[in-house]
């Protein structure tokens, strides 16, 4: 009998890497567990798990033997951790592998938006360039000042790549930084009122809801531009629409939205607002990687080895 479950919609290379290391029992979607017959549920000790749907108490009721949930991605909010630790299961994460990936989208976002890059494309292929003239002018992204929320892993890397455009870094974290001189502020809304651009890149999950809050948005001014690639859920979504909508924010970079993939239709309607498909880690390179040590992390638990990247 098996001892790993893999839920998710996962590559062909992902799922053949999984069958030949250890012989699971697959499954698409977390709604699918309950249809599970209790032997194989009963005999599943780590769980592969690729998805934004919520994993708590009542799923993991259903593998009473399951000791290890390894999550694929580096936000687990989906993960009920609080409810994962009391029944004495470790979760893991995928961390690092997936930084530079995230921080290239959050560059190309910003600069996409001010640049307009995606209209001026539509521009010269729809034959306006030919019959009605250049496009309009756009924004200058380099020189600007940019505010980091949440100066981790990825907020650094996204400073590290803002700097290089000459901008004036500033950042809200918990606690100061030690960084080249980069300005500290001790709430969002300081650090909104003092920048251009404002990258959101805190970690999703109830401490975080709505922290880039409409006092944050407002604060930002009509210049402003949000690019987010956290979660939908850091942001007052219904507030930054409102901002988009009224002109009081310039536009916004987003590849995460709530109830993604079925996002509010208003953005589609807002020429200010760069739209991803919540693809940050979304290259061949990084996903293998990602796929990689979560069946590292599986390995491990299996073996009776140290986990590689532990959240509890």
């Amino acid at each position: 009998m098996t001892t790993t479950l893999v839920i998710g919609p996962y590559t062909d290379t992902d799922t053949a890497a999984a069958k030949q290391a250890f012989s699971p029992v697959i499954l698409d979607r977390i709604s699918e567990l309950a249809s599970l017959d209790e032997t194989t549920r009963s005999a599943i000790t780590a769980l592969a798990y690729k998805g934004h749907a919520p994993f708590g108490p009542a799923e993991m009721d259903l593998l009473p033997k399951l000791g290890l949930i390894a999550n694929y991605g580096v936000g687990y909010d989906a993960i009920d951790i609080p409810a994962a630790t009391e029944r004495g299961m470790r979760v893991t994460n995928t961390p690092d592998v997936l930084n530079d990936d995230v921080a290239d989208l959050a560059v190309g976002m910003l600069l996409m938006q001010m640049r307009e890059m995606e209209q001026a494309s539509n521009w010269a292929r729809s034959g306006n360039w030919k019959t009605r003239g250049e496009y309009r002018l756009a924004h200058r992204m380099t020189g600007g000042r940019a505010g980091i929320v949440g100066l981790g892993r990825i907020g650094r890397e996204i400073a590290d790549r803002l700097a290089a455009f000459k901008m004036d870094i500033h950042y809200y974290a918990r606690s100061e930084k030690q960084t080249p001189g980069w300005t500290f502020h001790a709430d969002p809304v300081s650090l909104a009122e003092a920048v251009d651009f404002l990258v959101i890149a805190i970690v999703g999950g109830p401490d975080t809801e709505k922290f880039v809050s409409k006092d944050v948005i407002d604060a930002l001014g009509p210049r402003g531009v949000v690019v987010n690639i956290s979660r939908g859920t850091t942001v007052d979504e219904a507030a930054l629409l409102d901002a988009l909508e009224q002109g009081r924010i310039a536009g916004a970079g987003l590849d995460v939205f709530l109830g993604e993939p079925d996002i509010d239709p208003r953005f589609y309607e807002l020429s200010n607002v760069v739209i991803q498909p919540h693809h940050g880690s979304g290259t061949v390179e990084t996903r293998a990687a990602m796929g990689q040590l979560q069946r590292d992390n599986i390995a491990a638990f299996h073996a009776g080895q140290p986990l590689l990247t532990a959240v509890n």
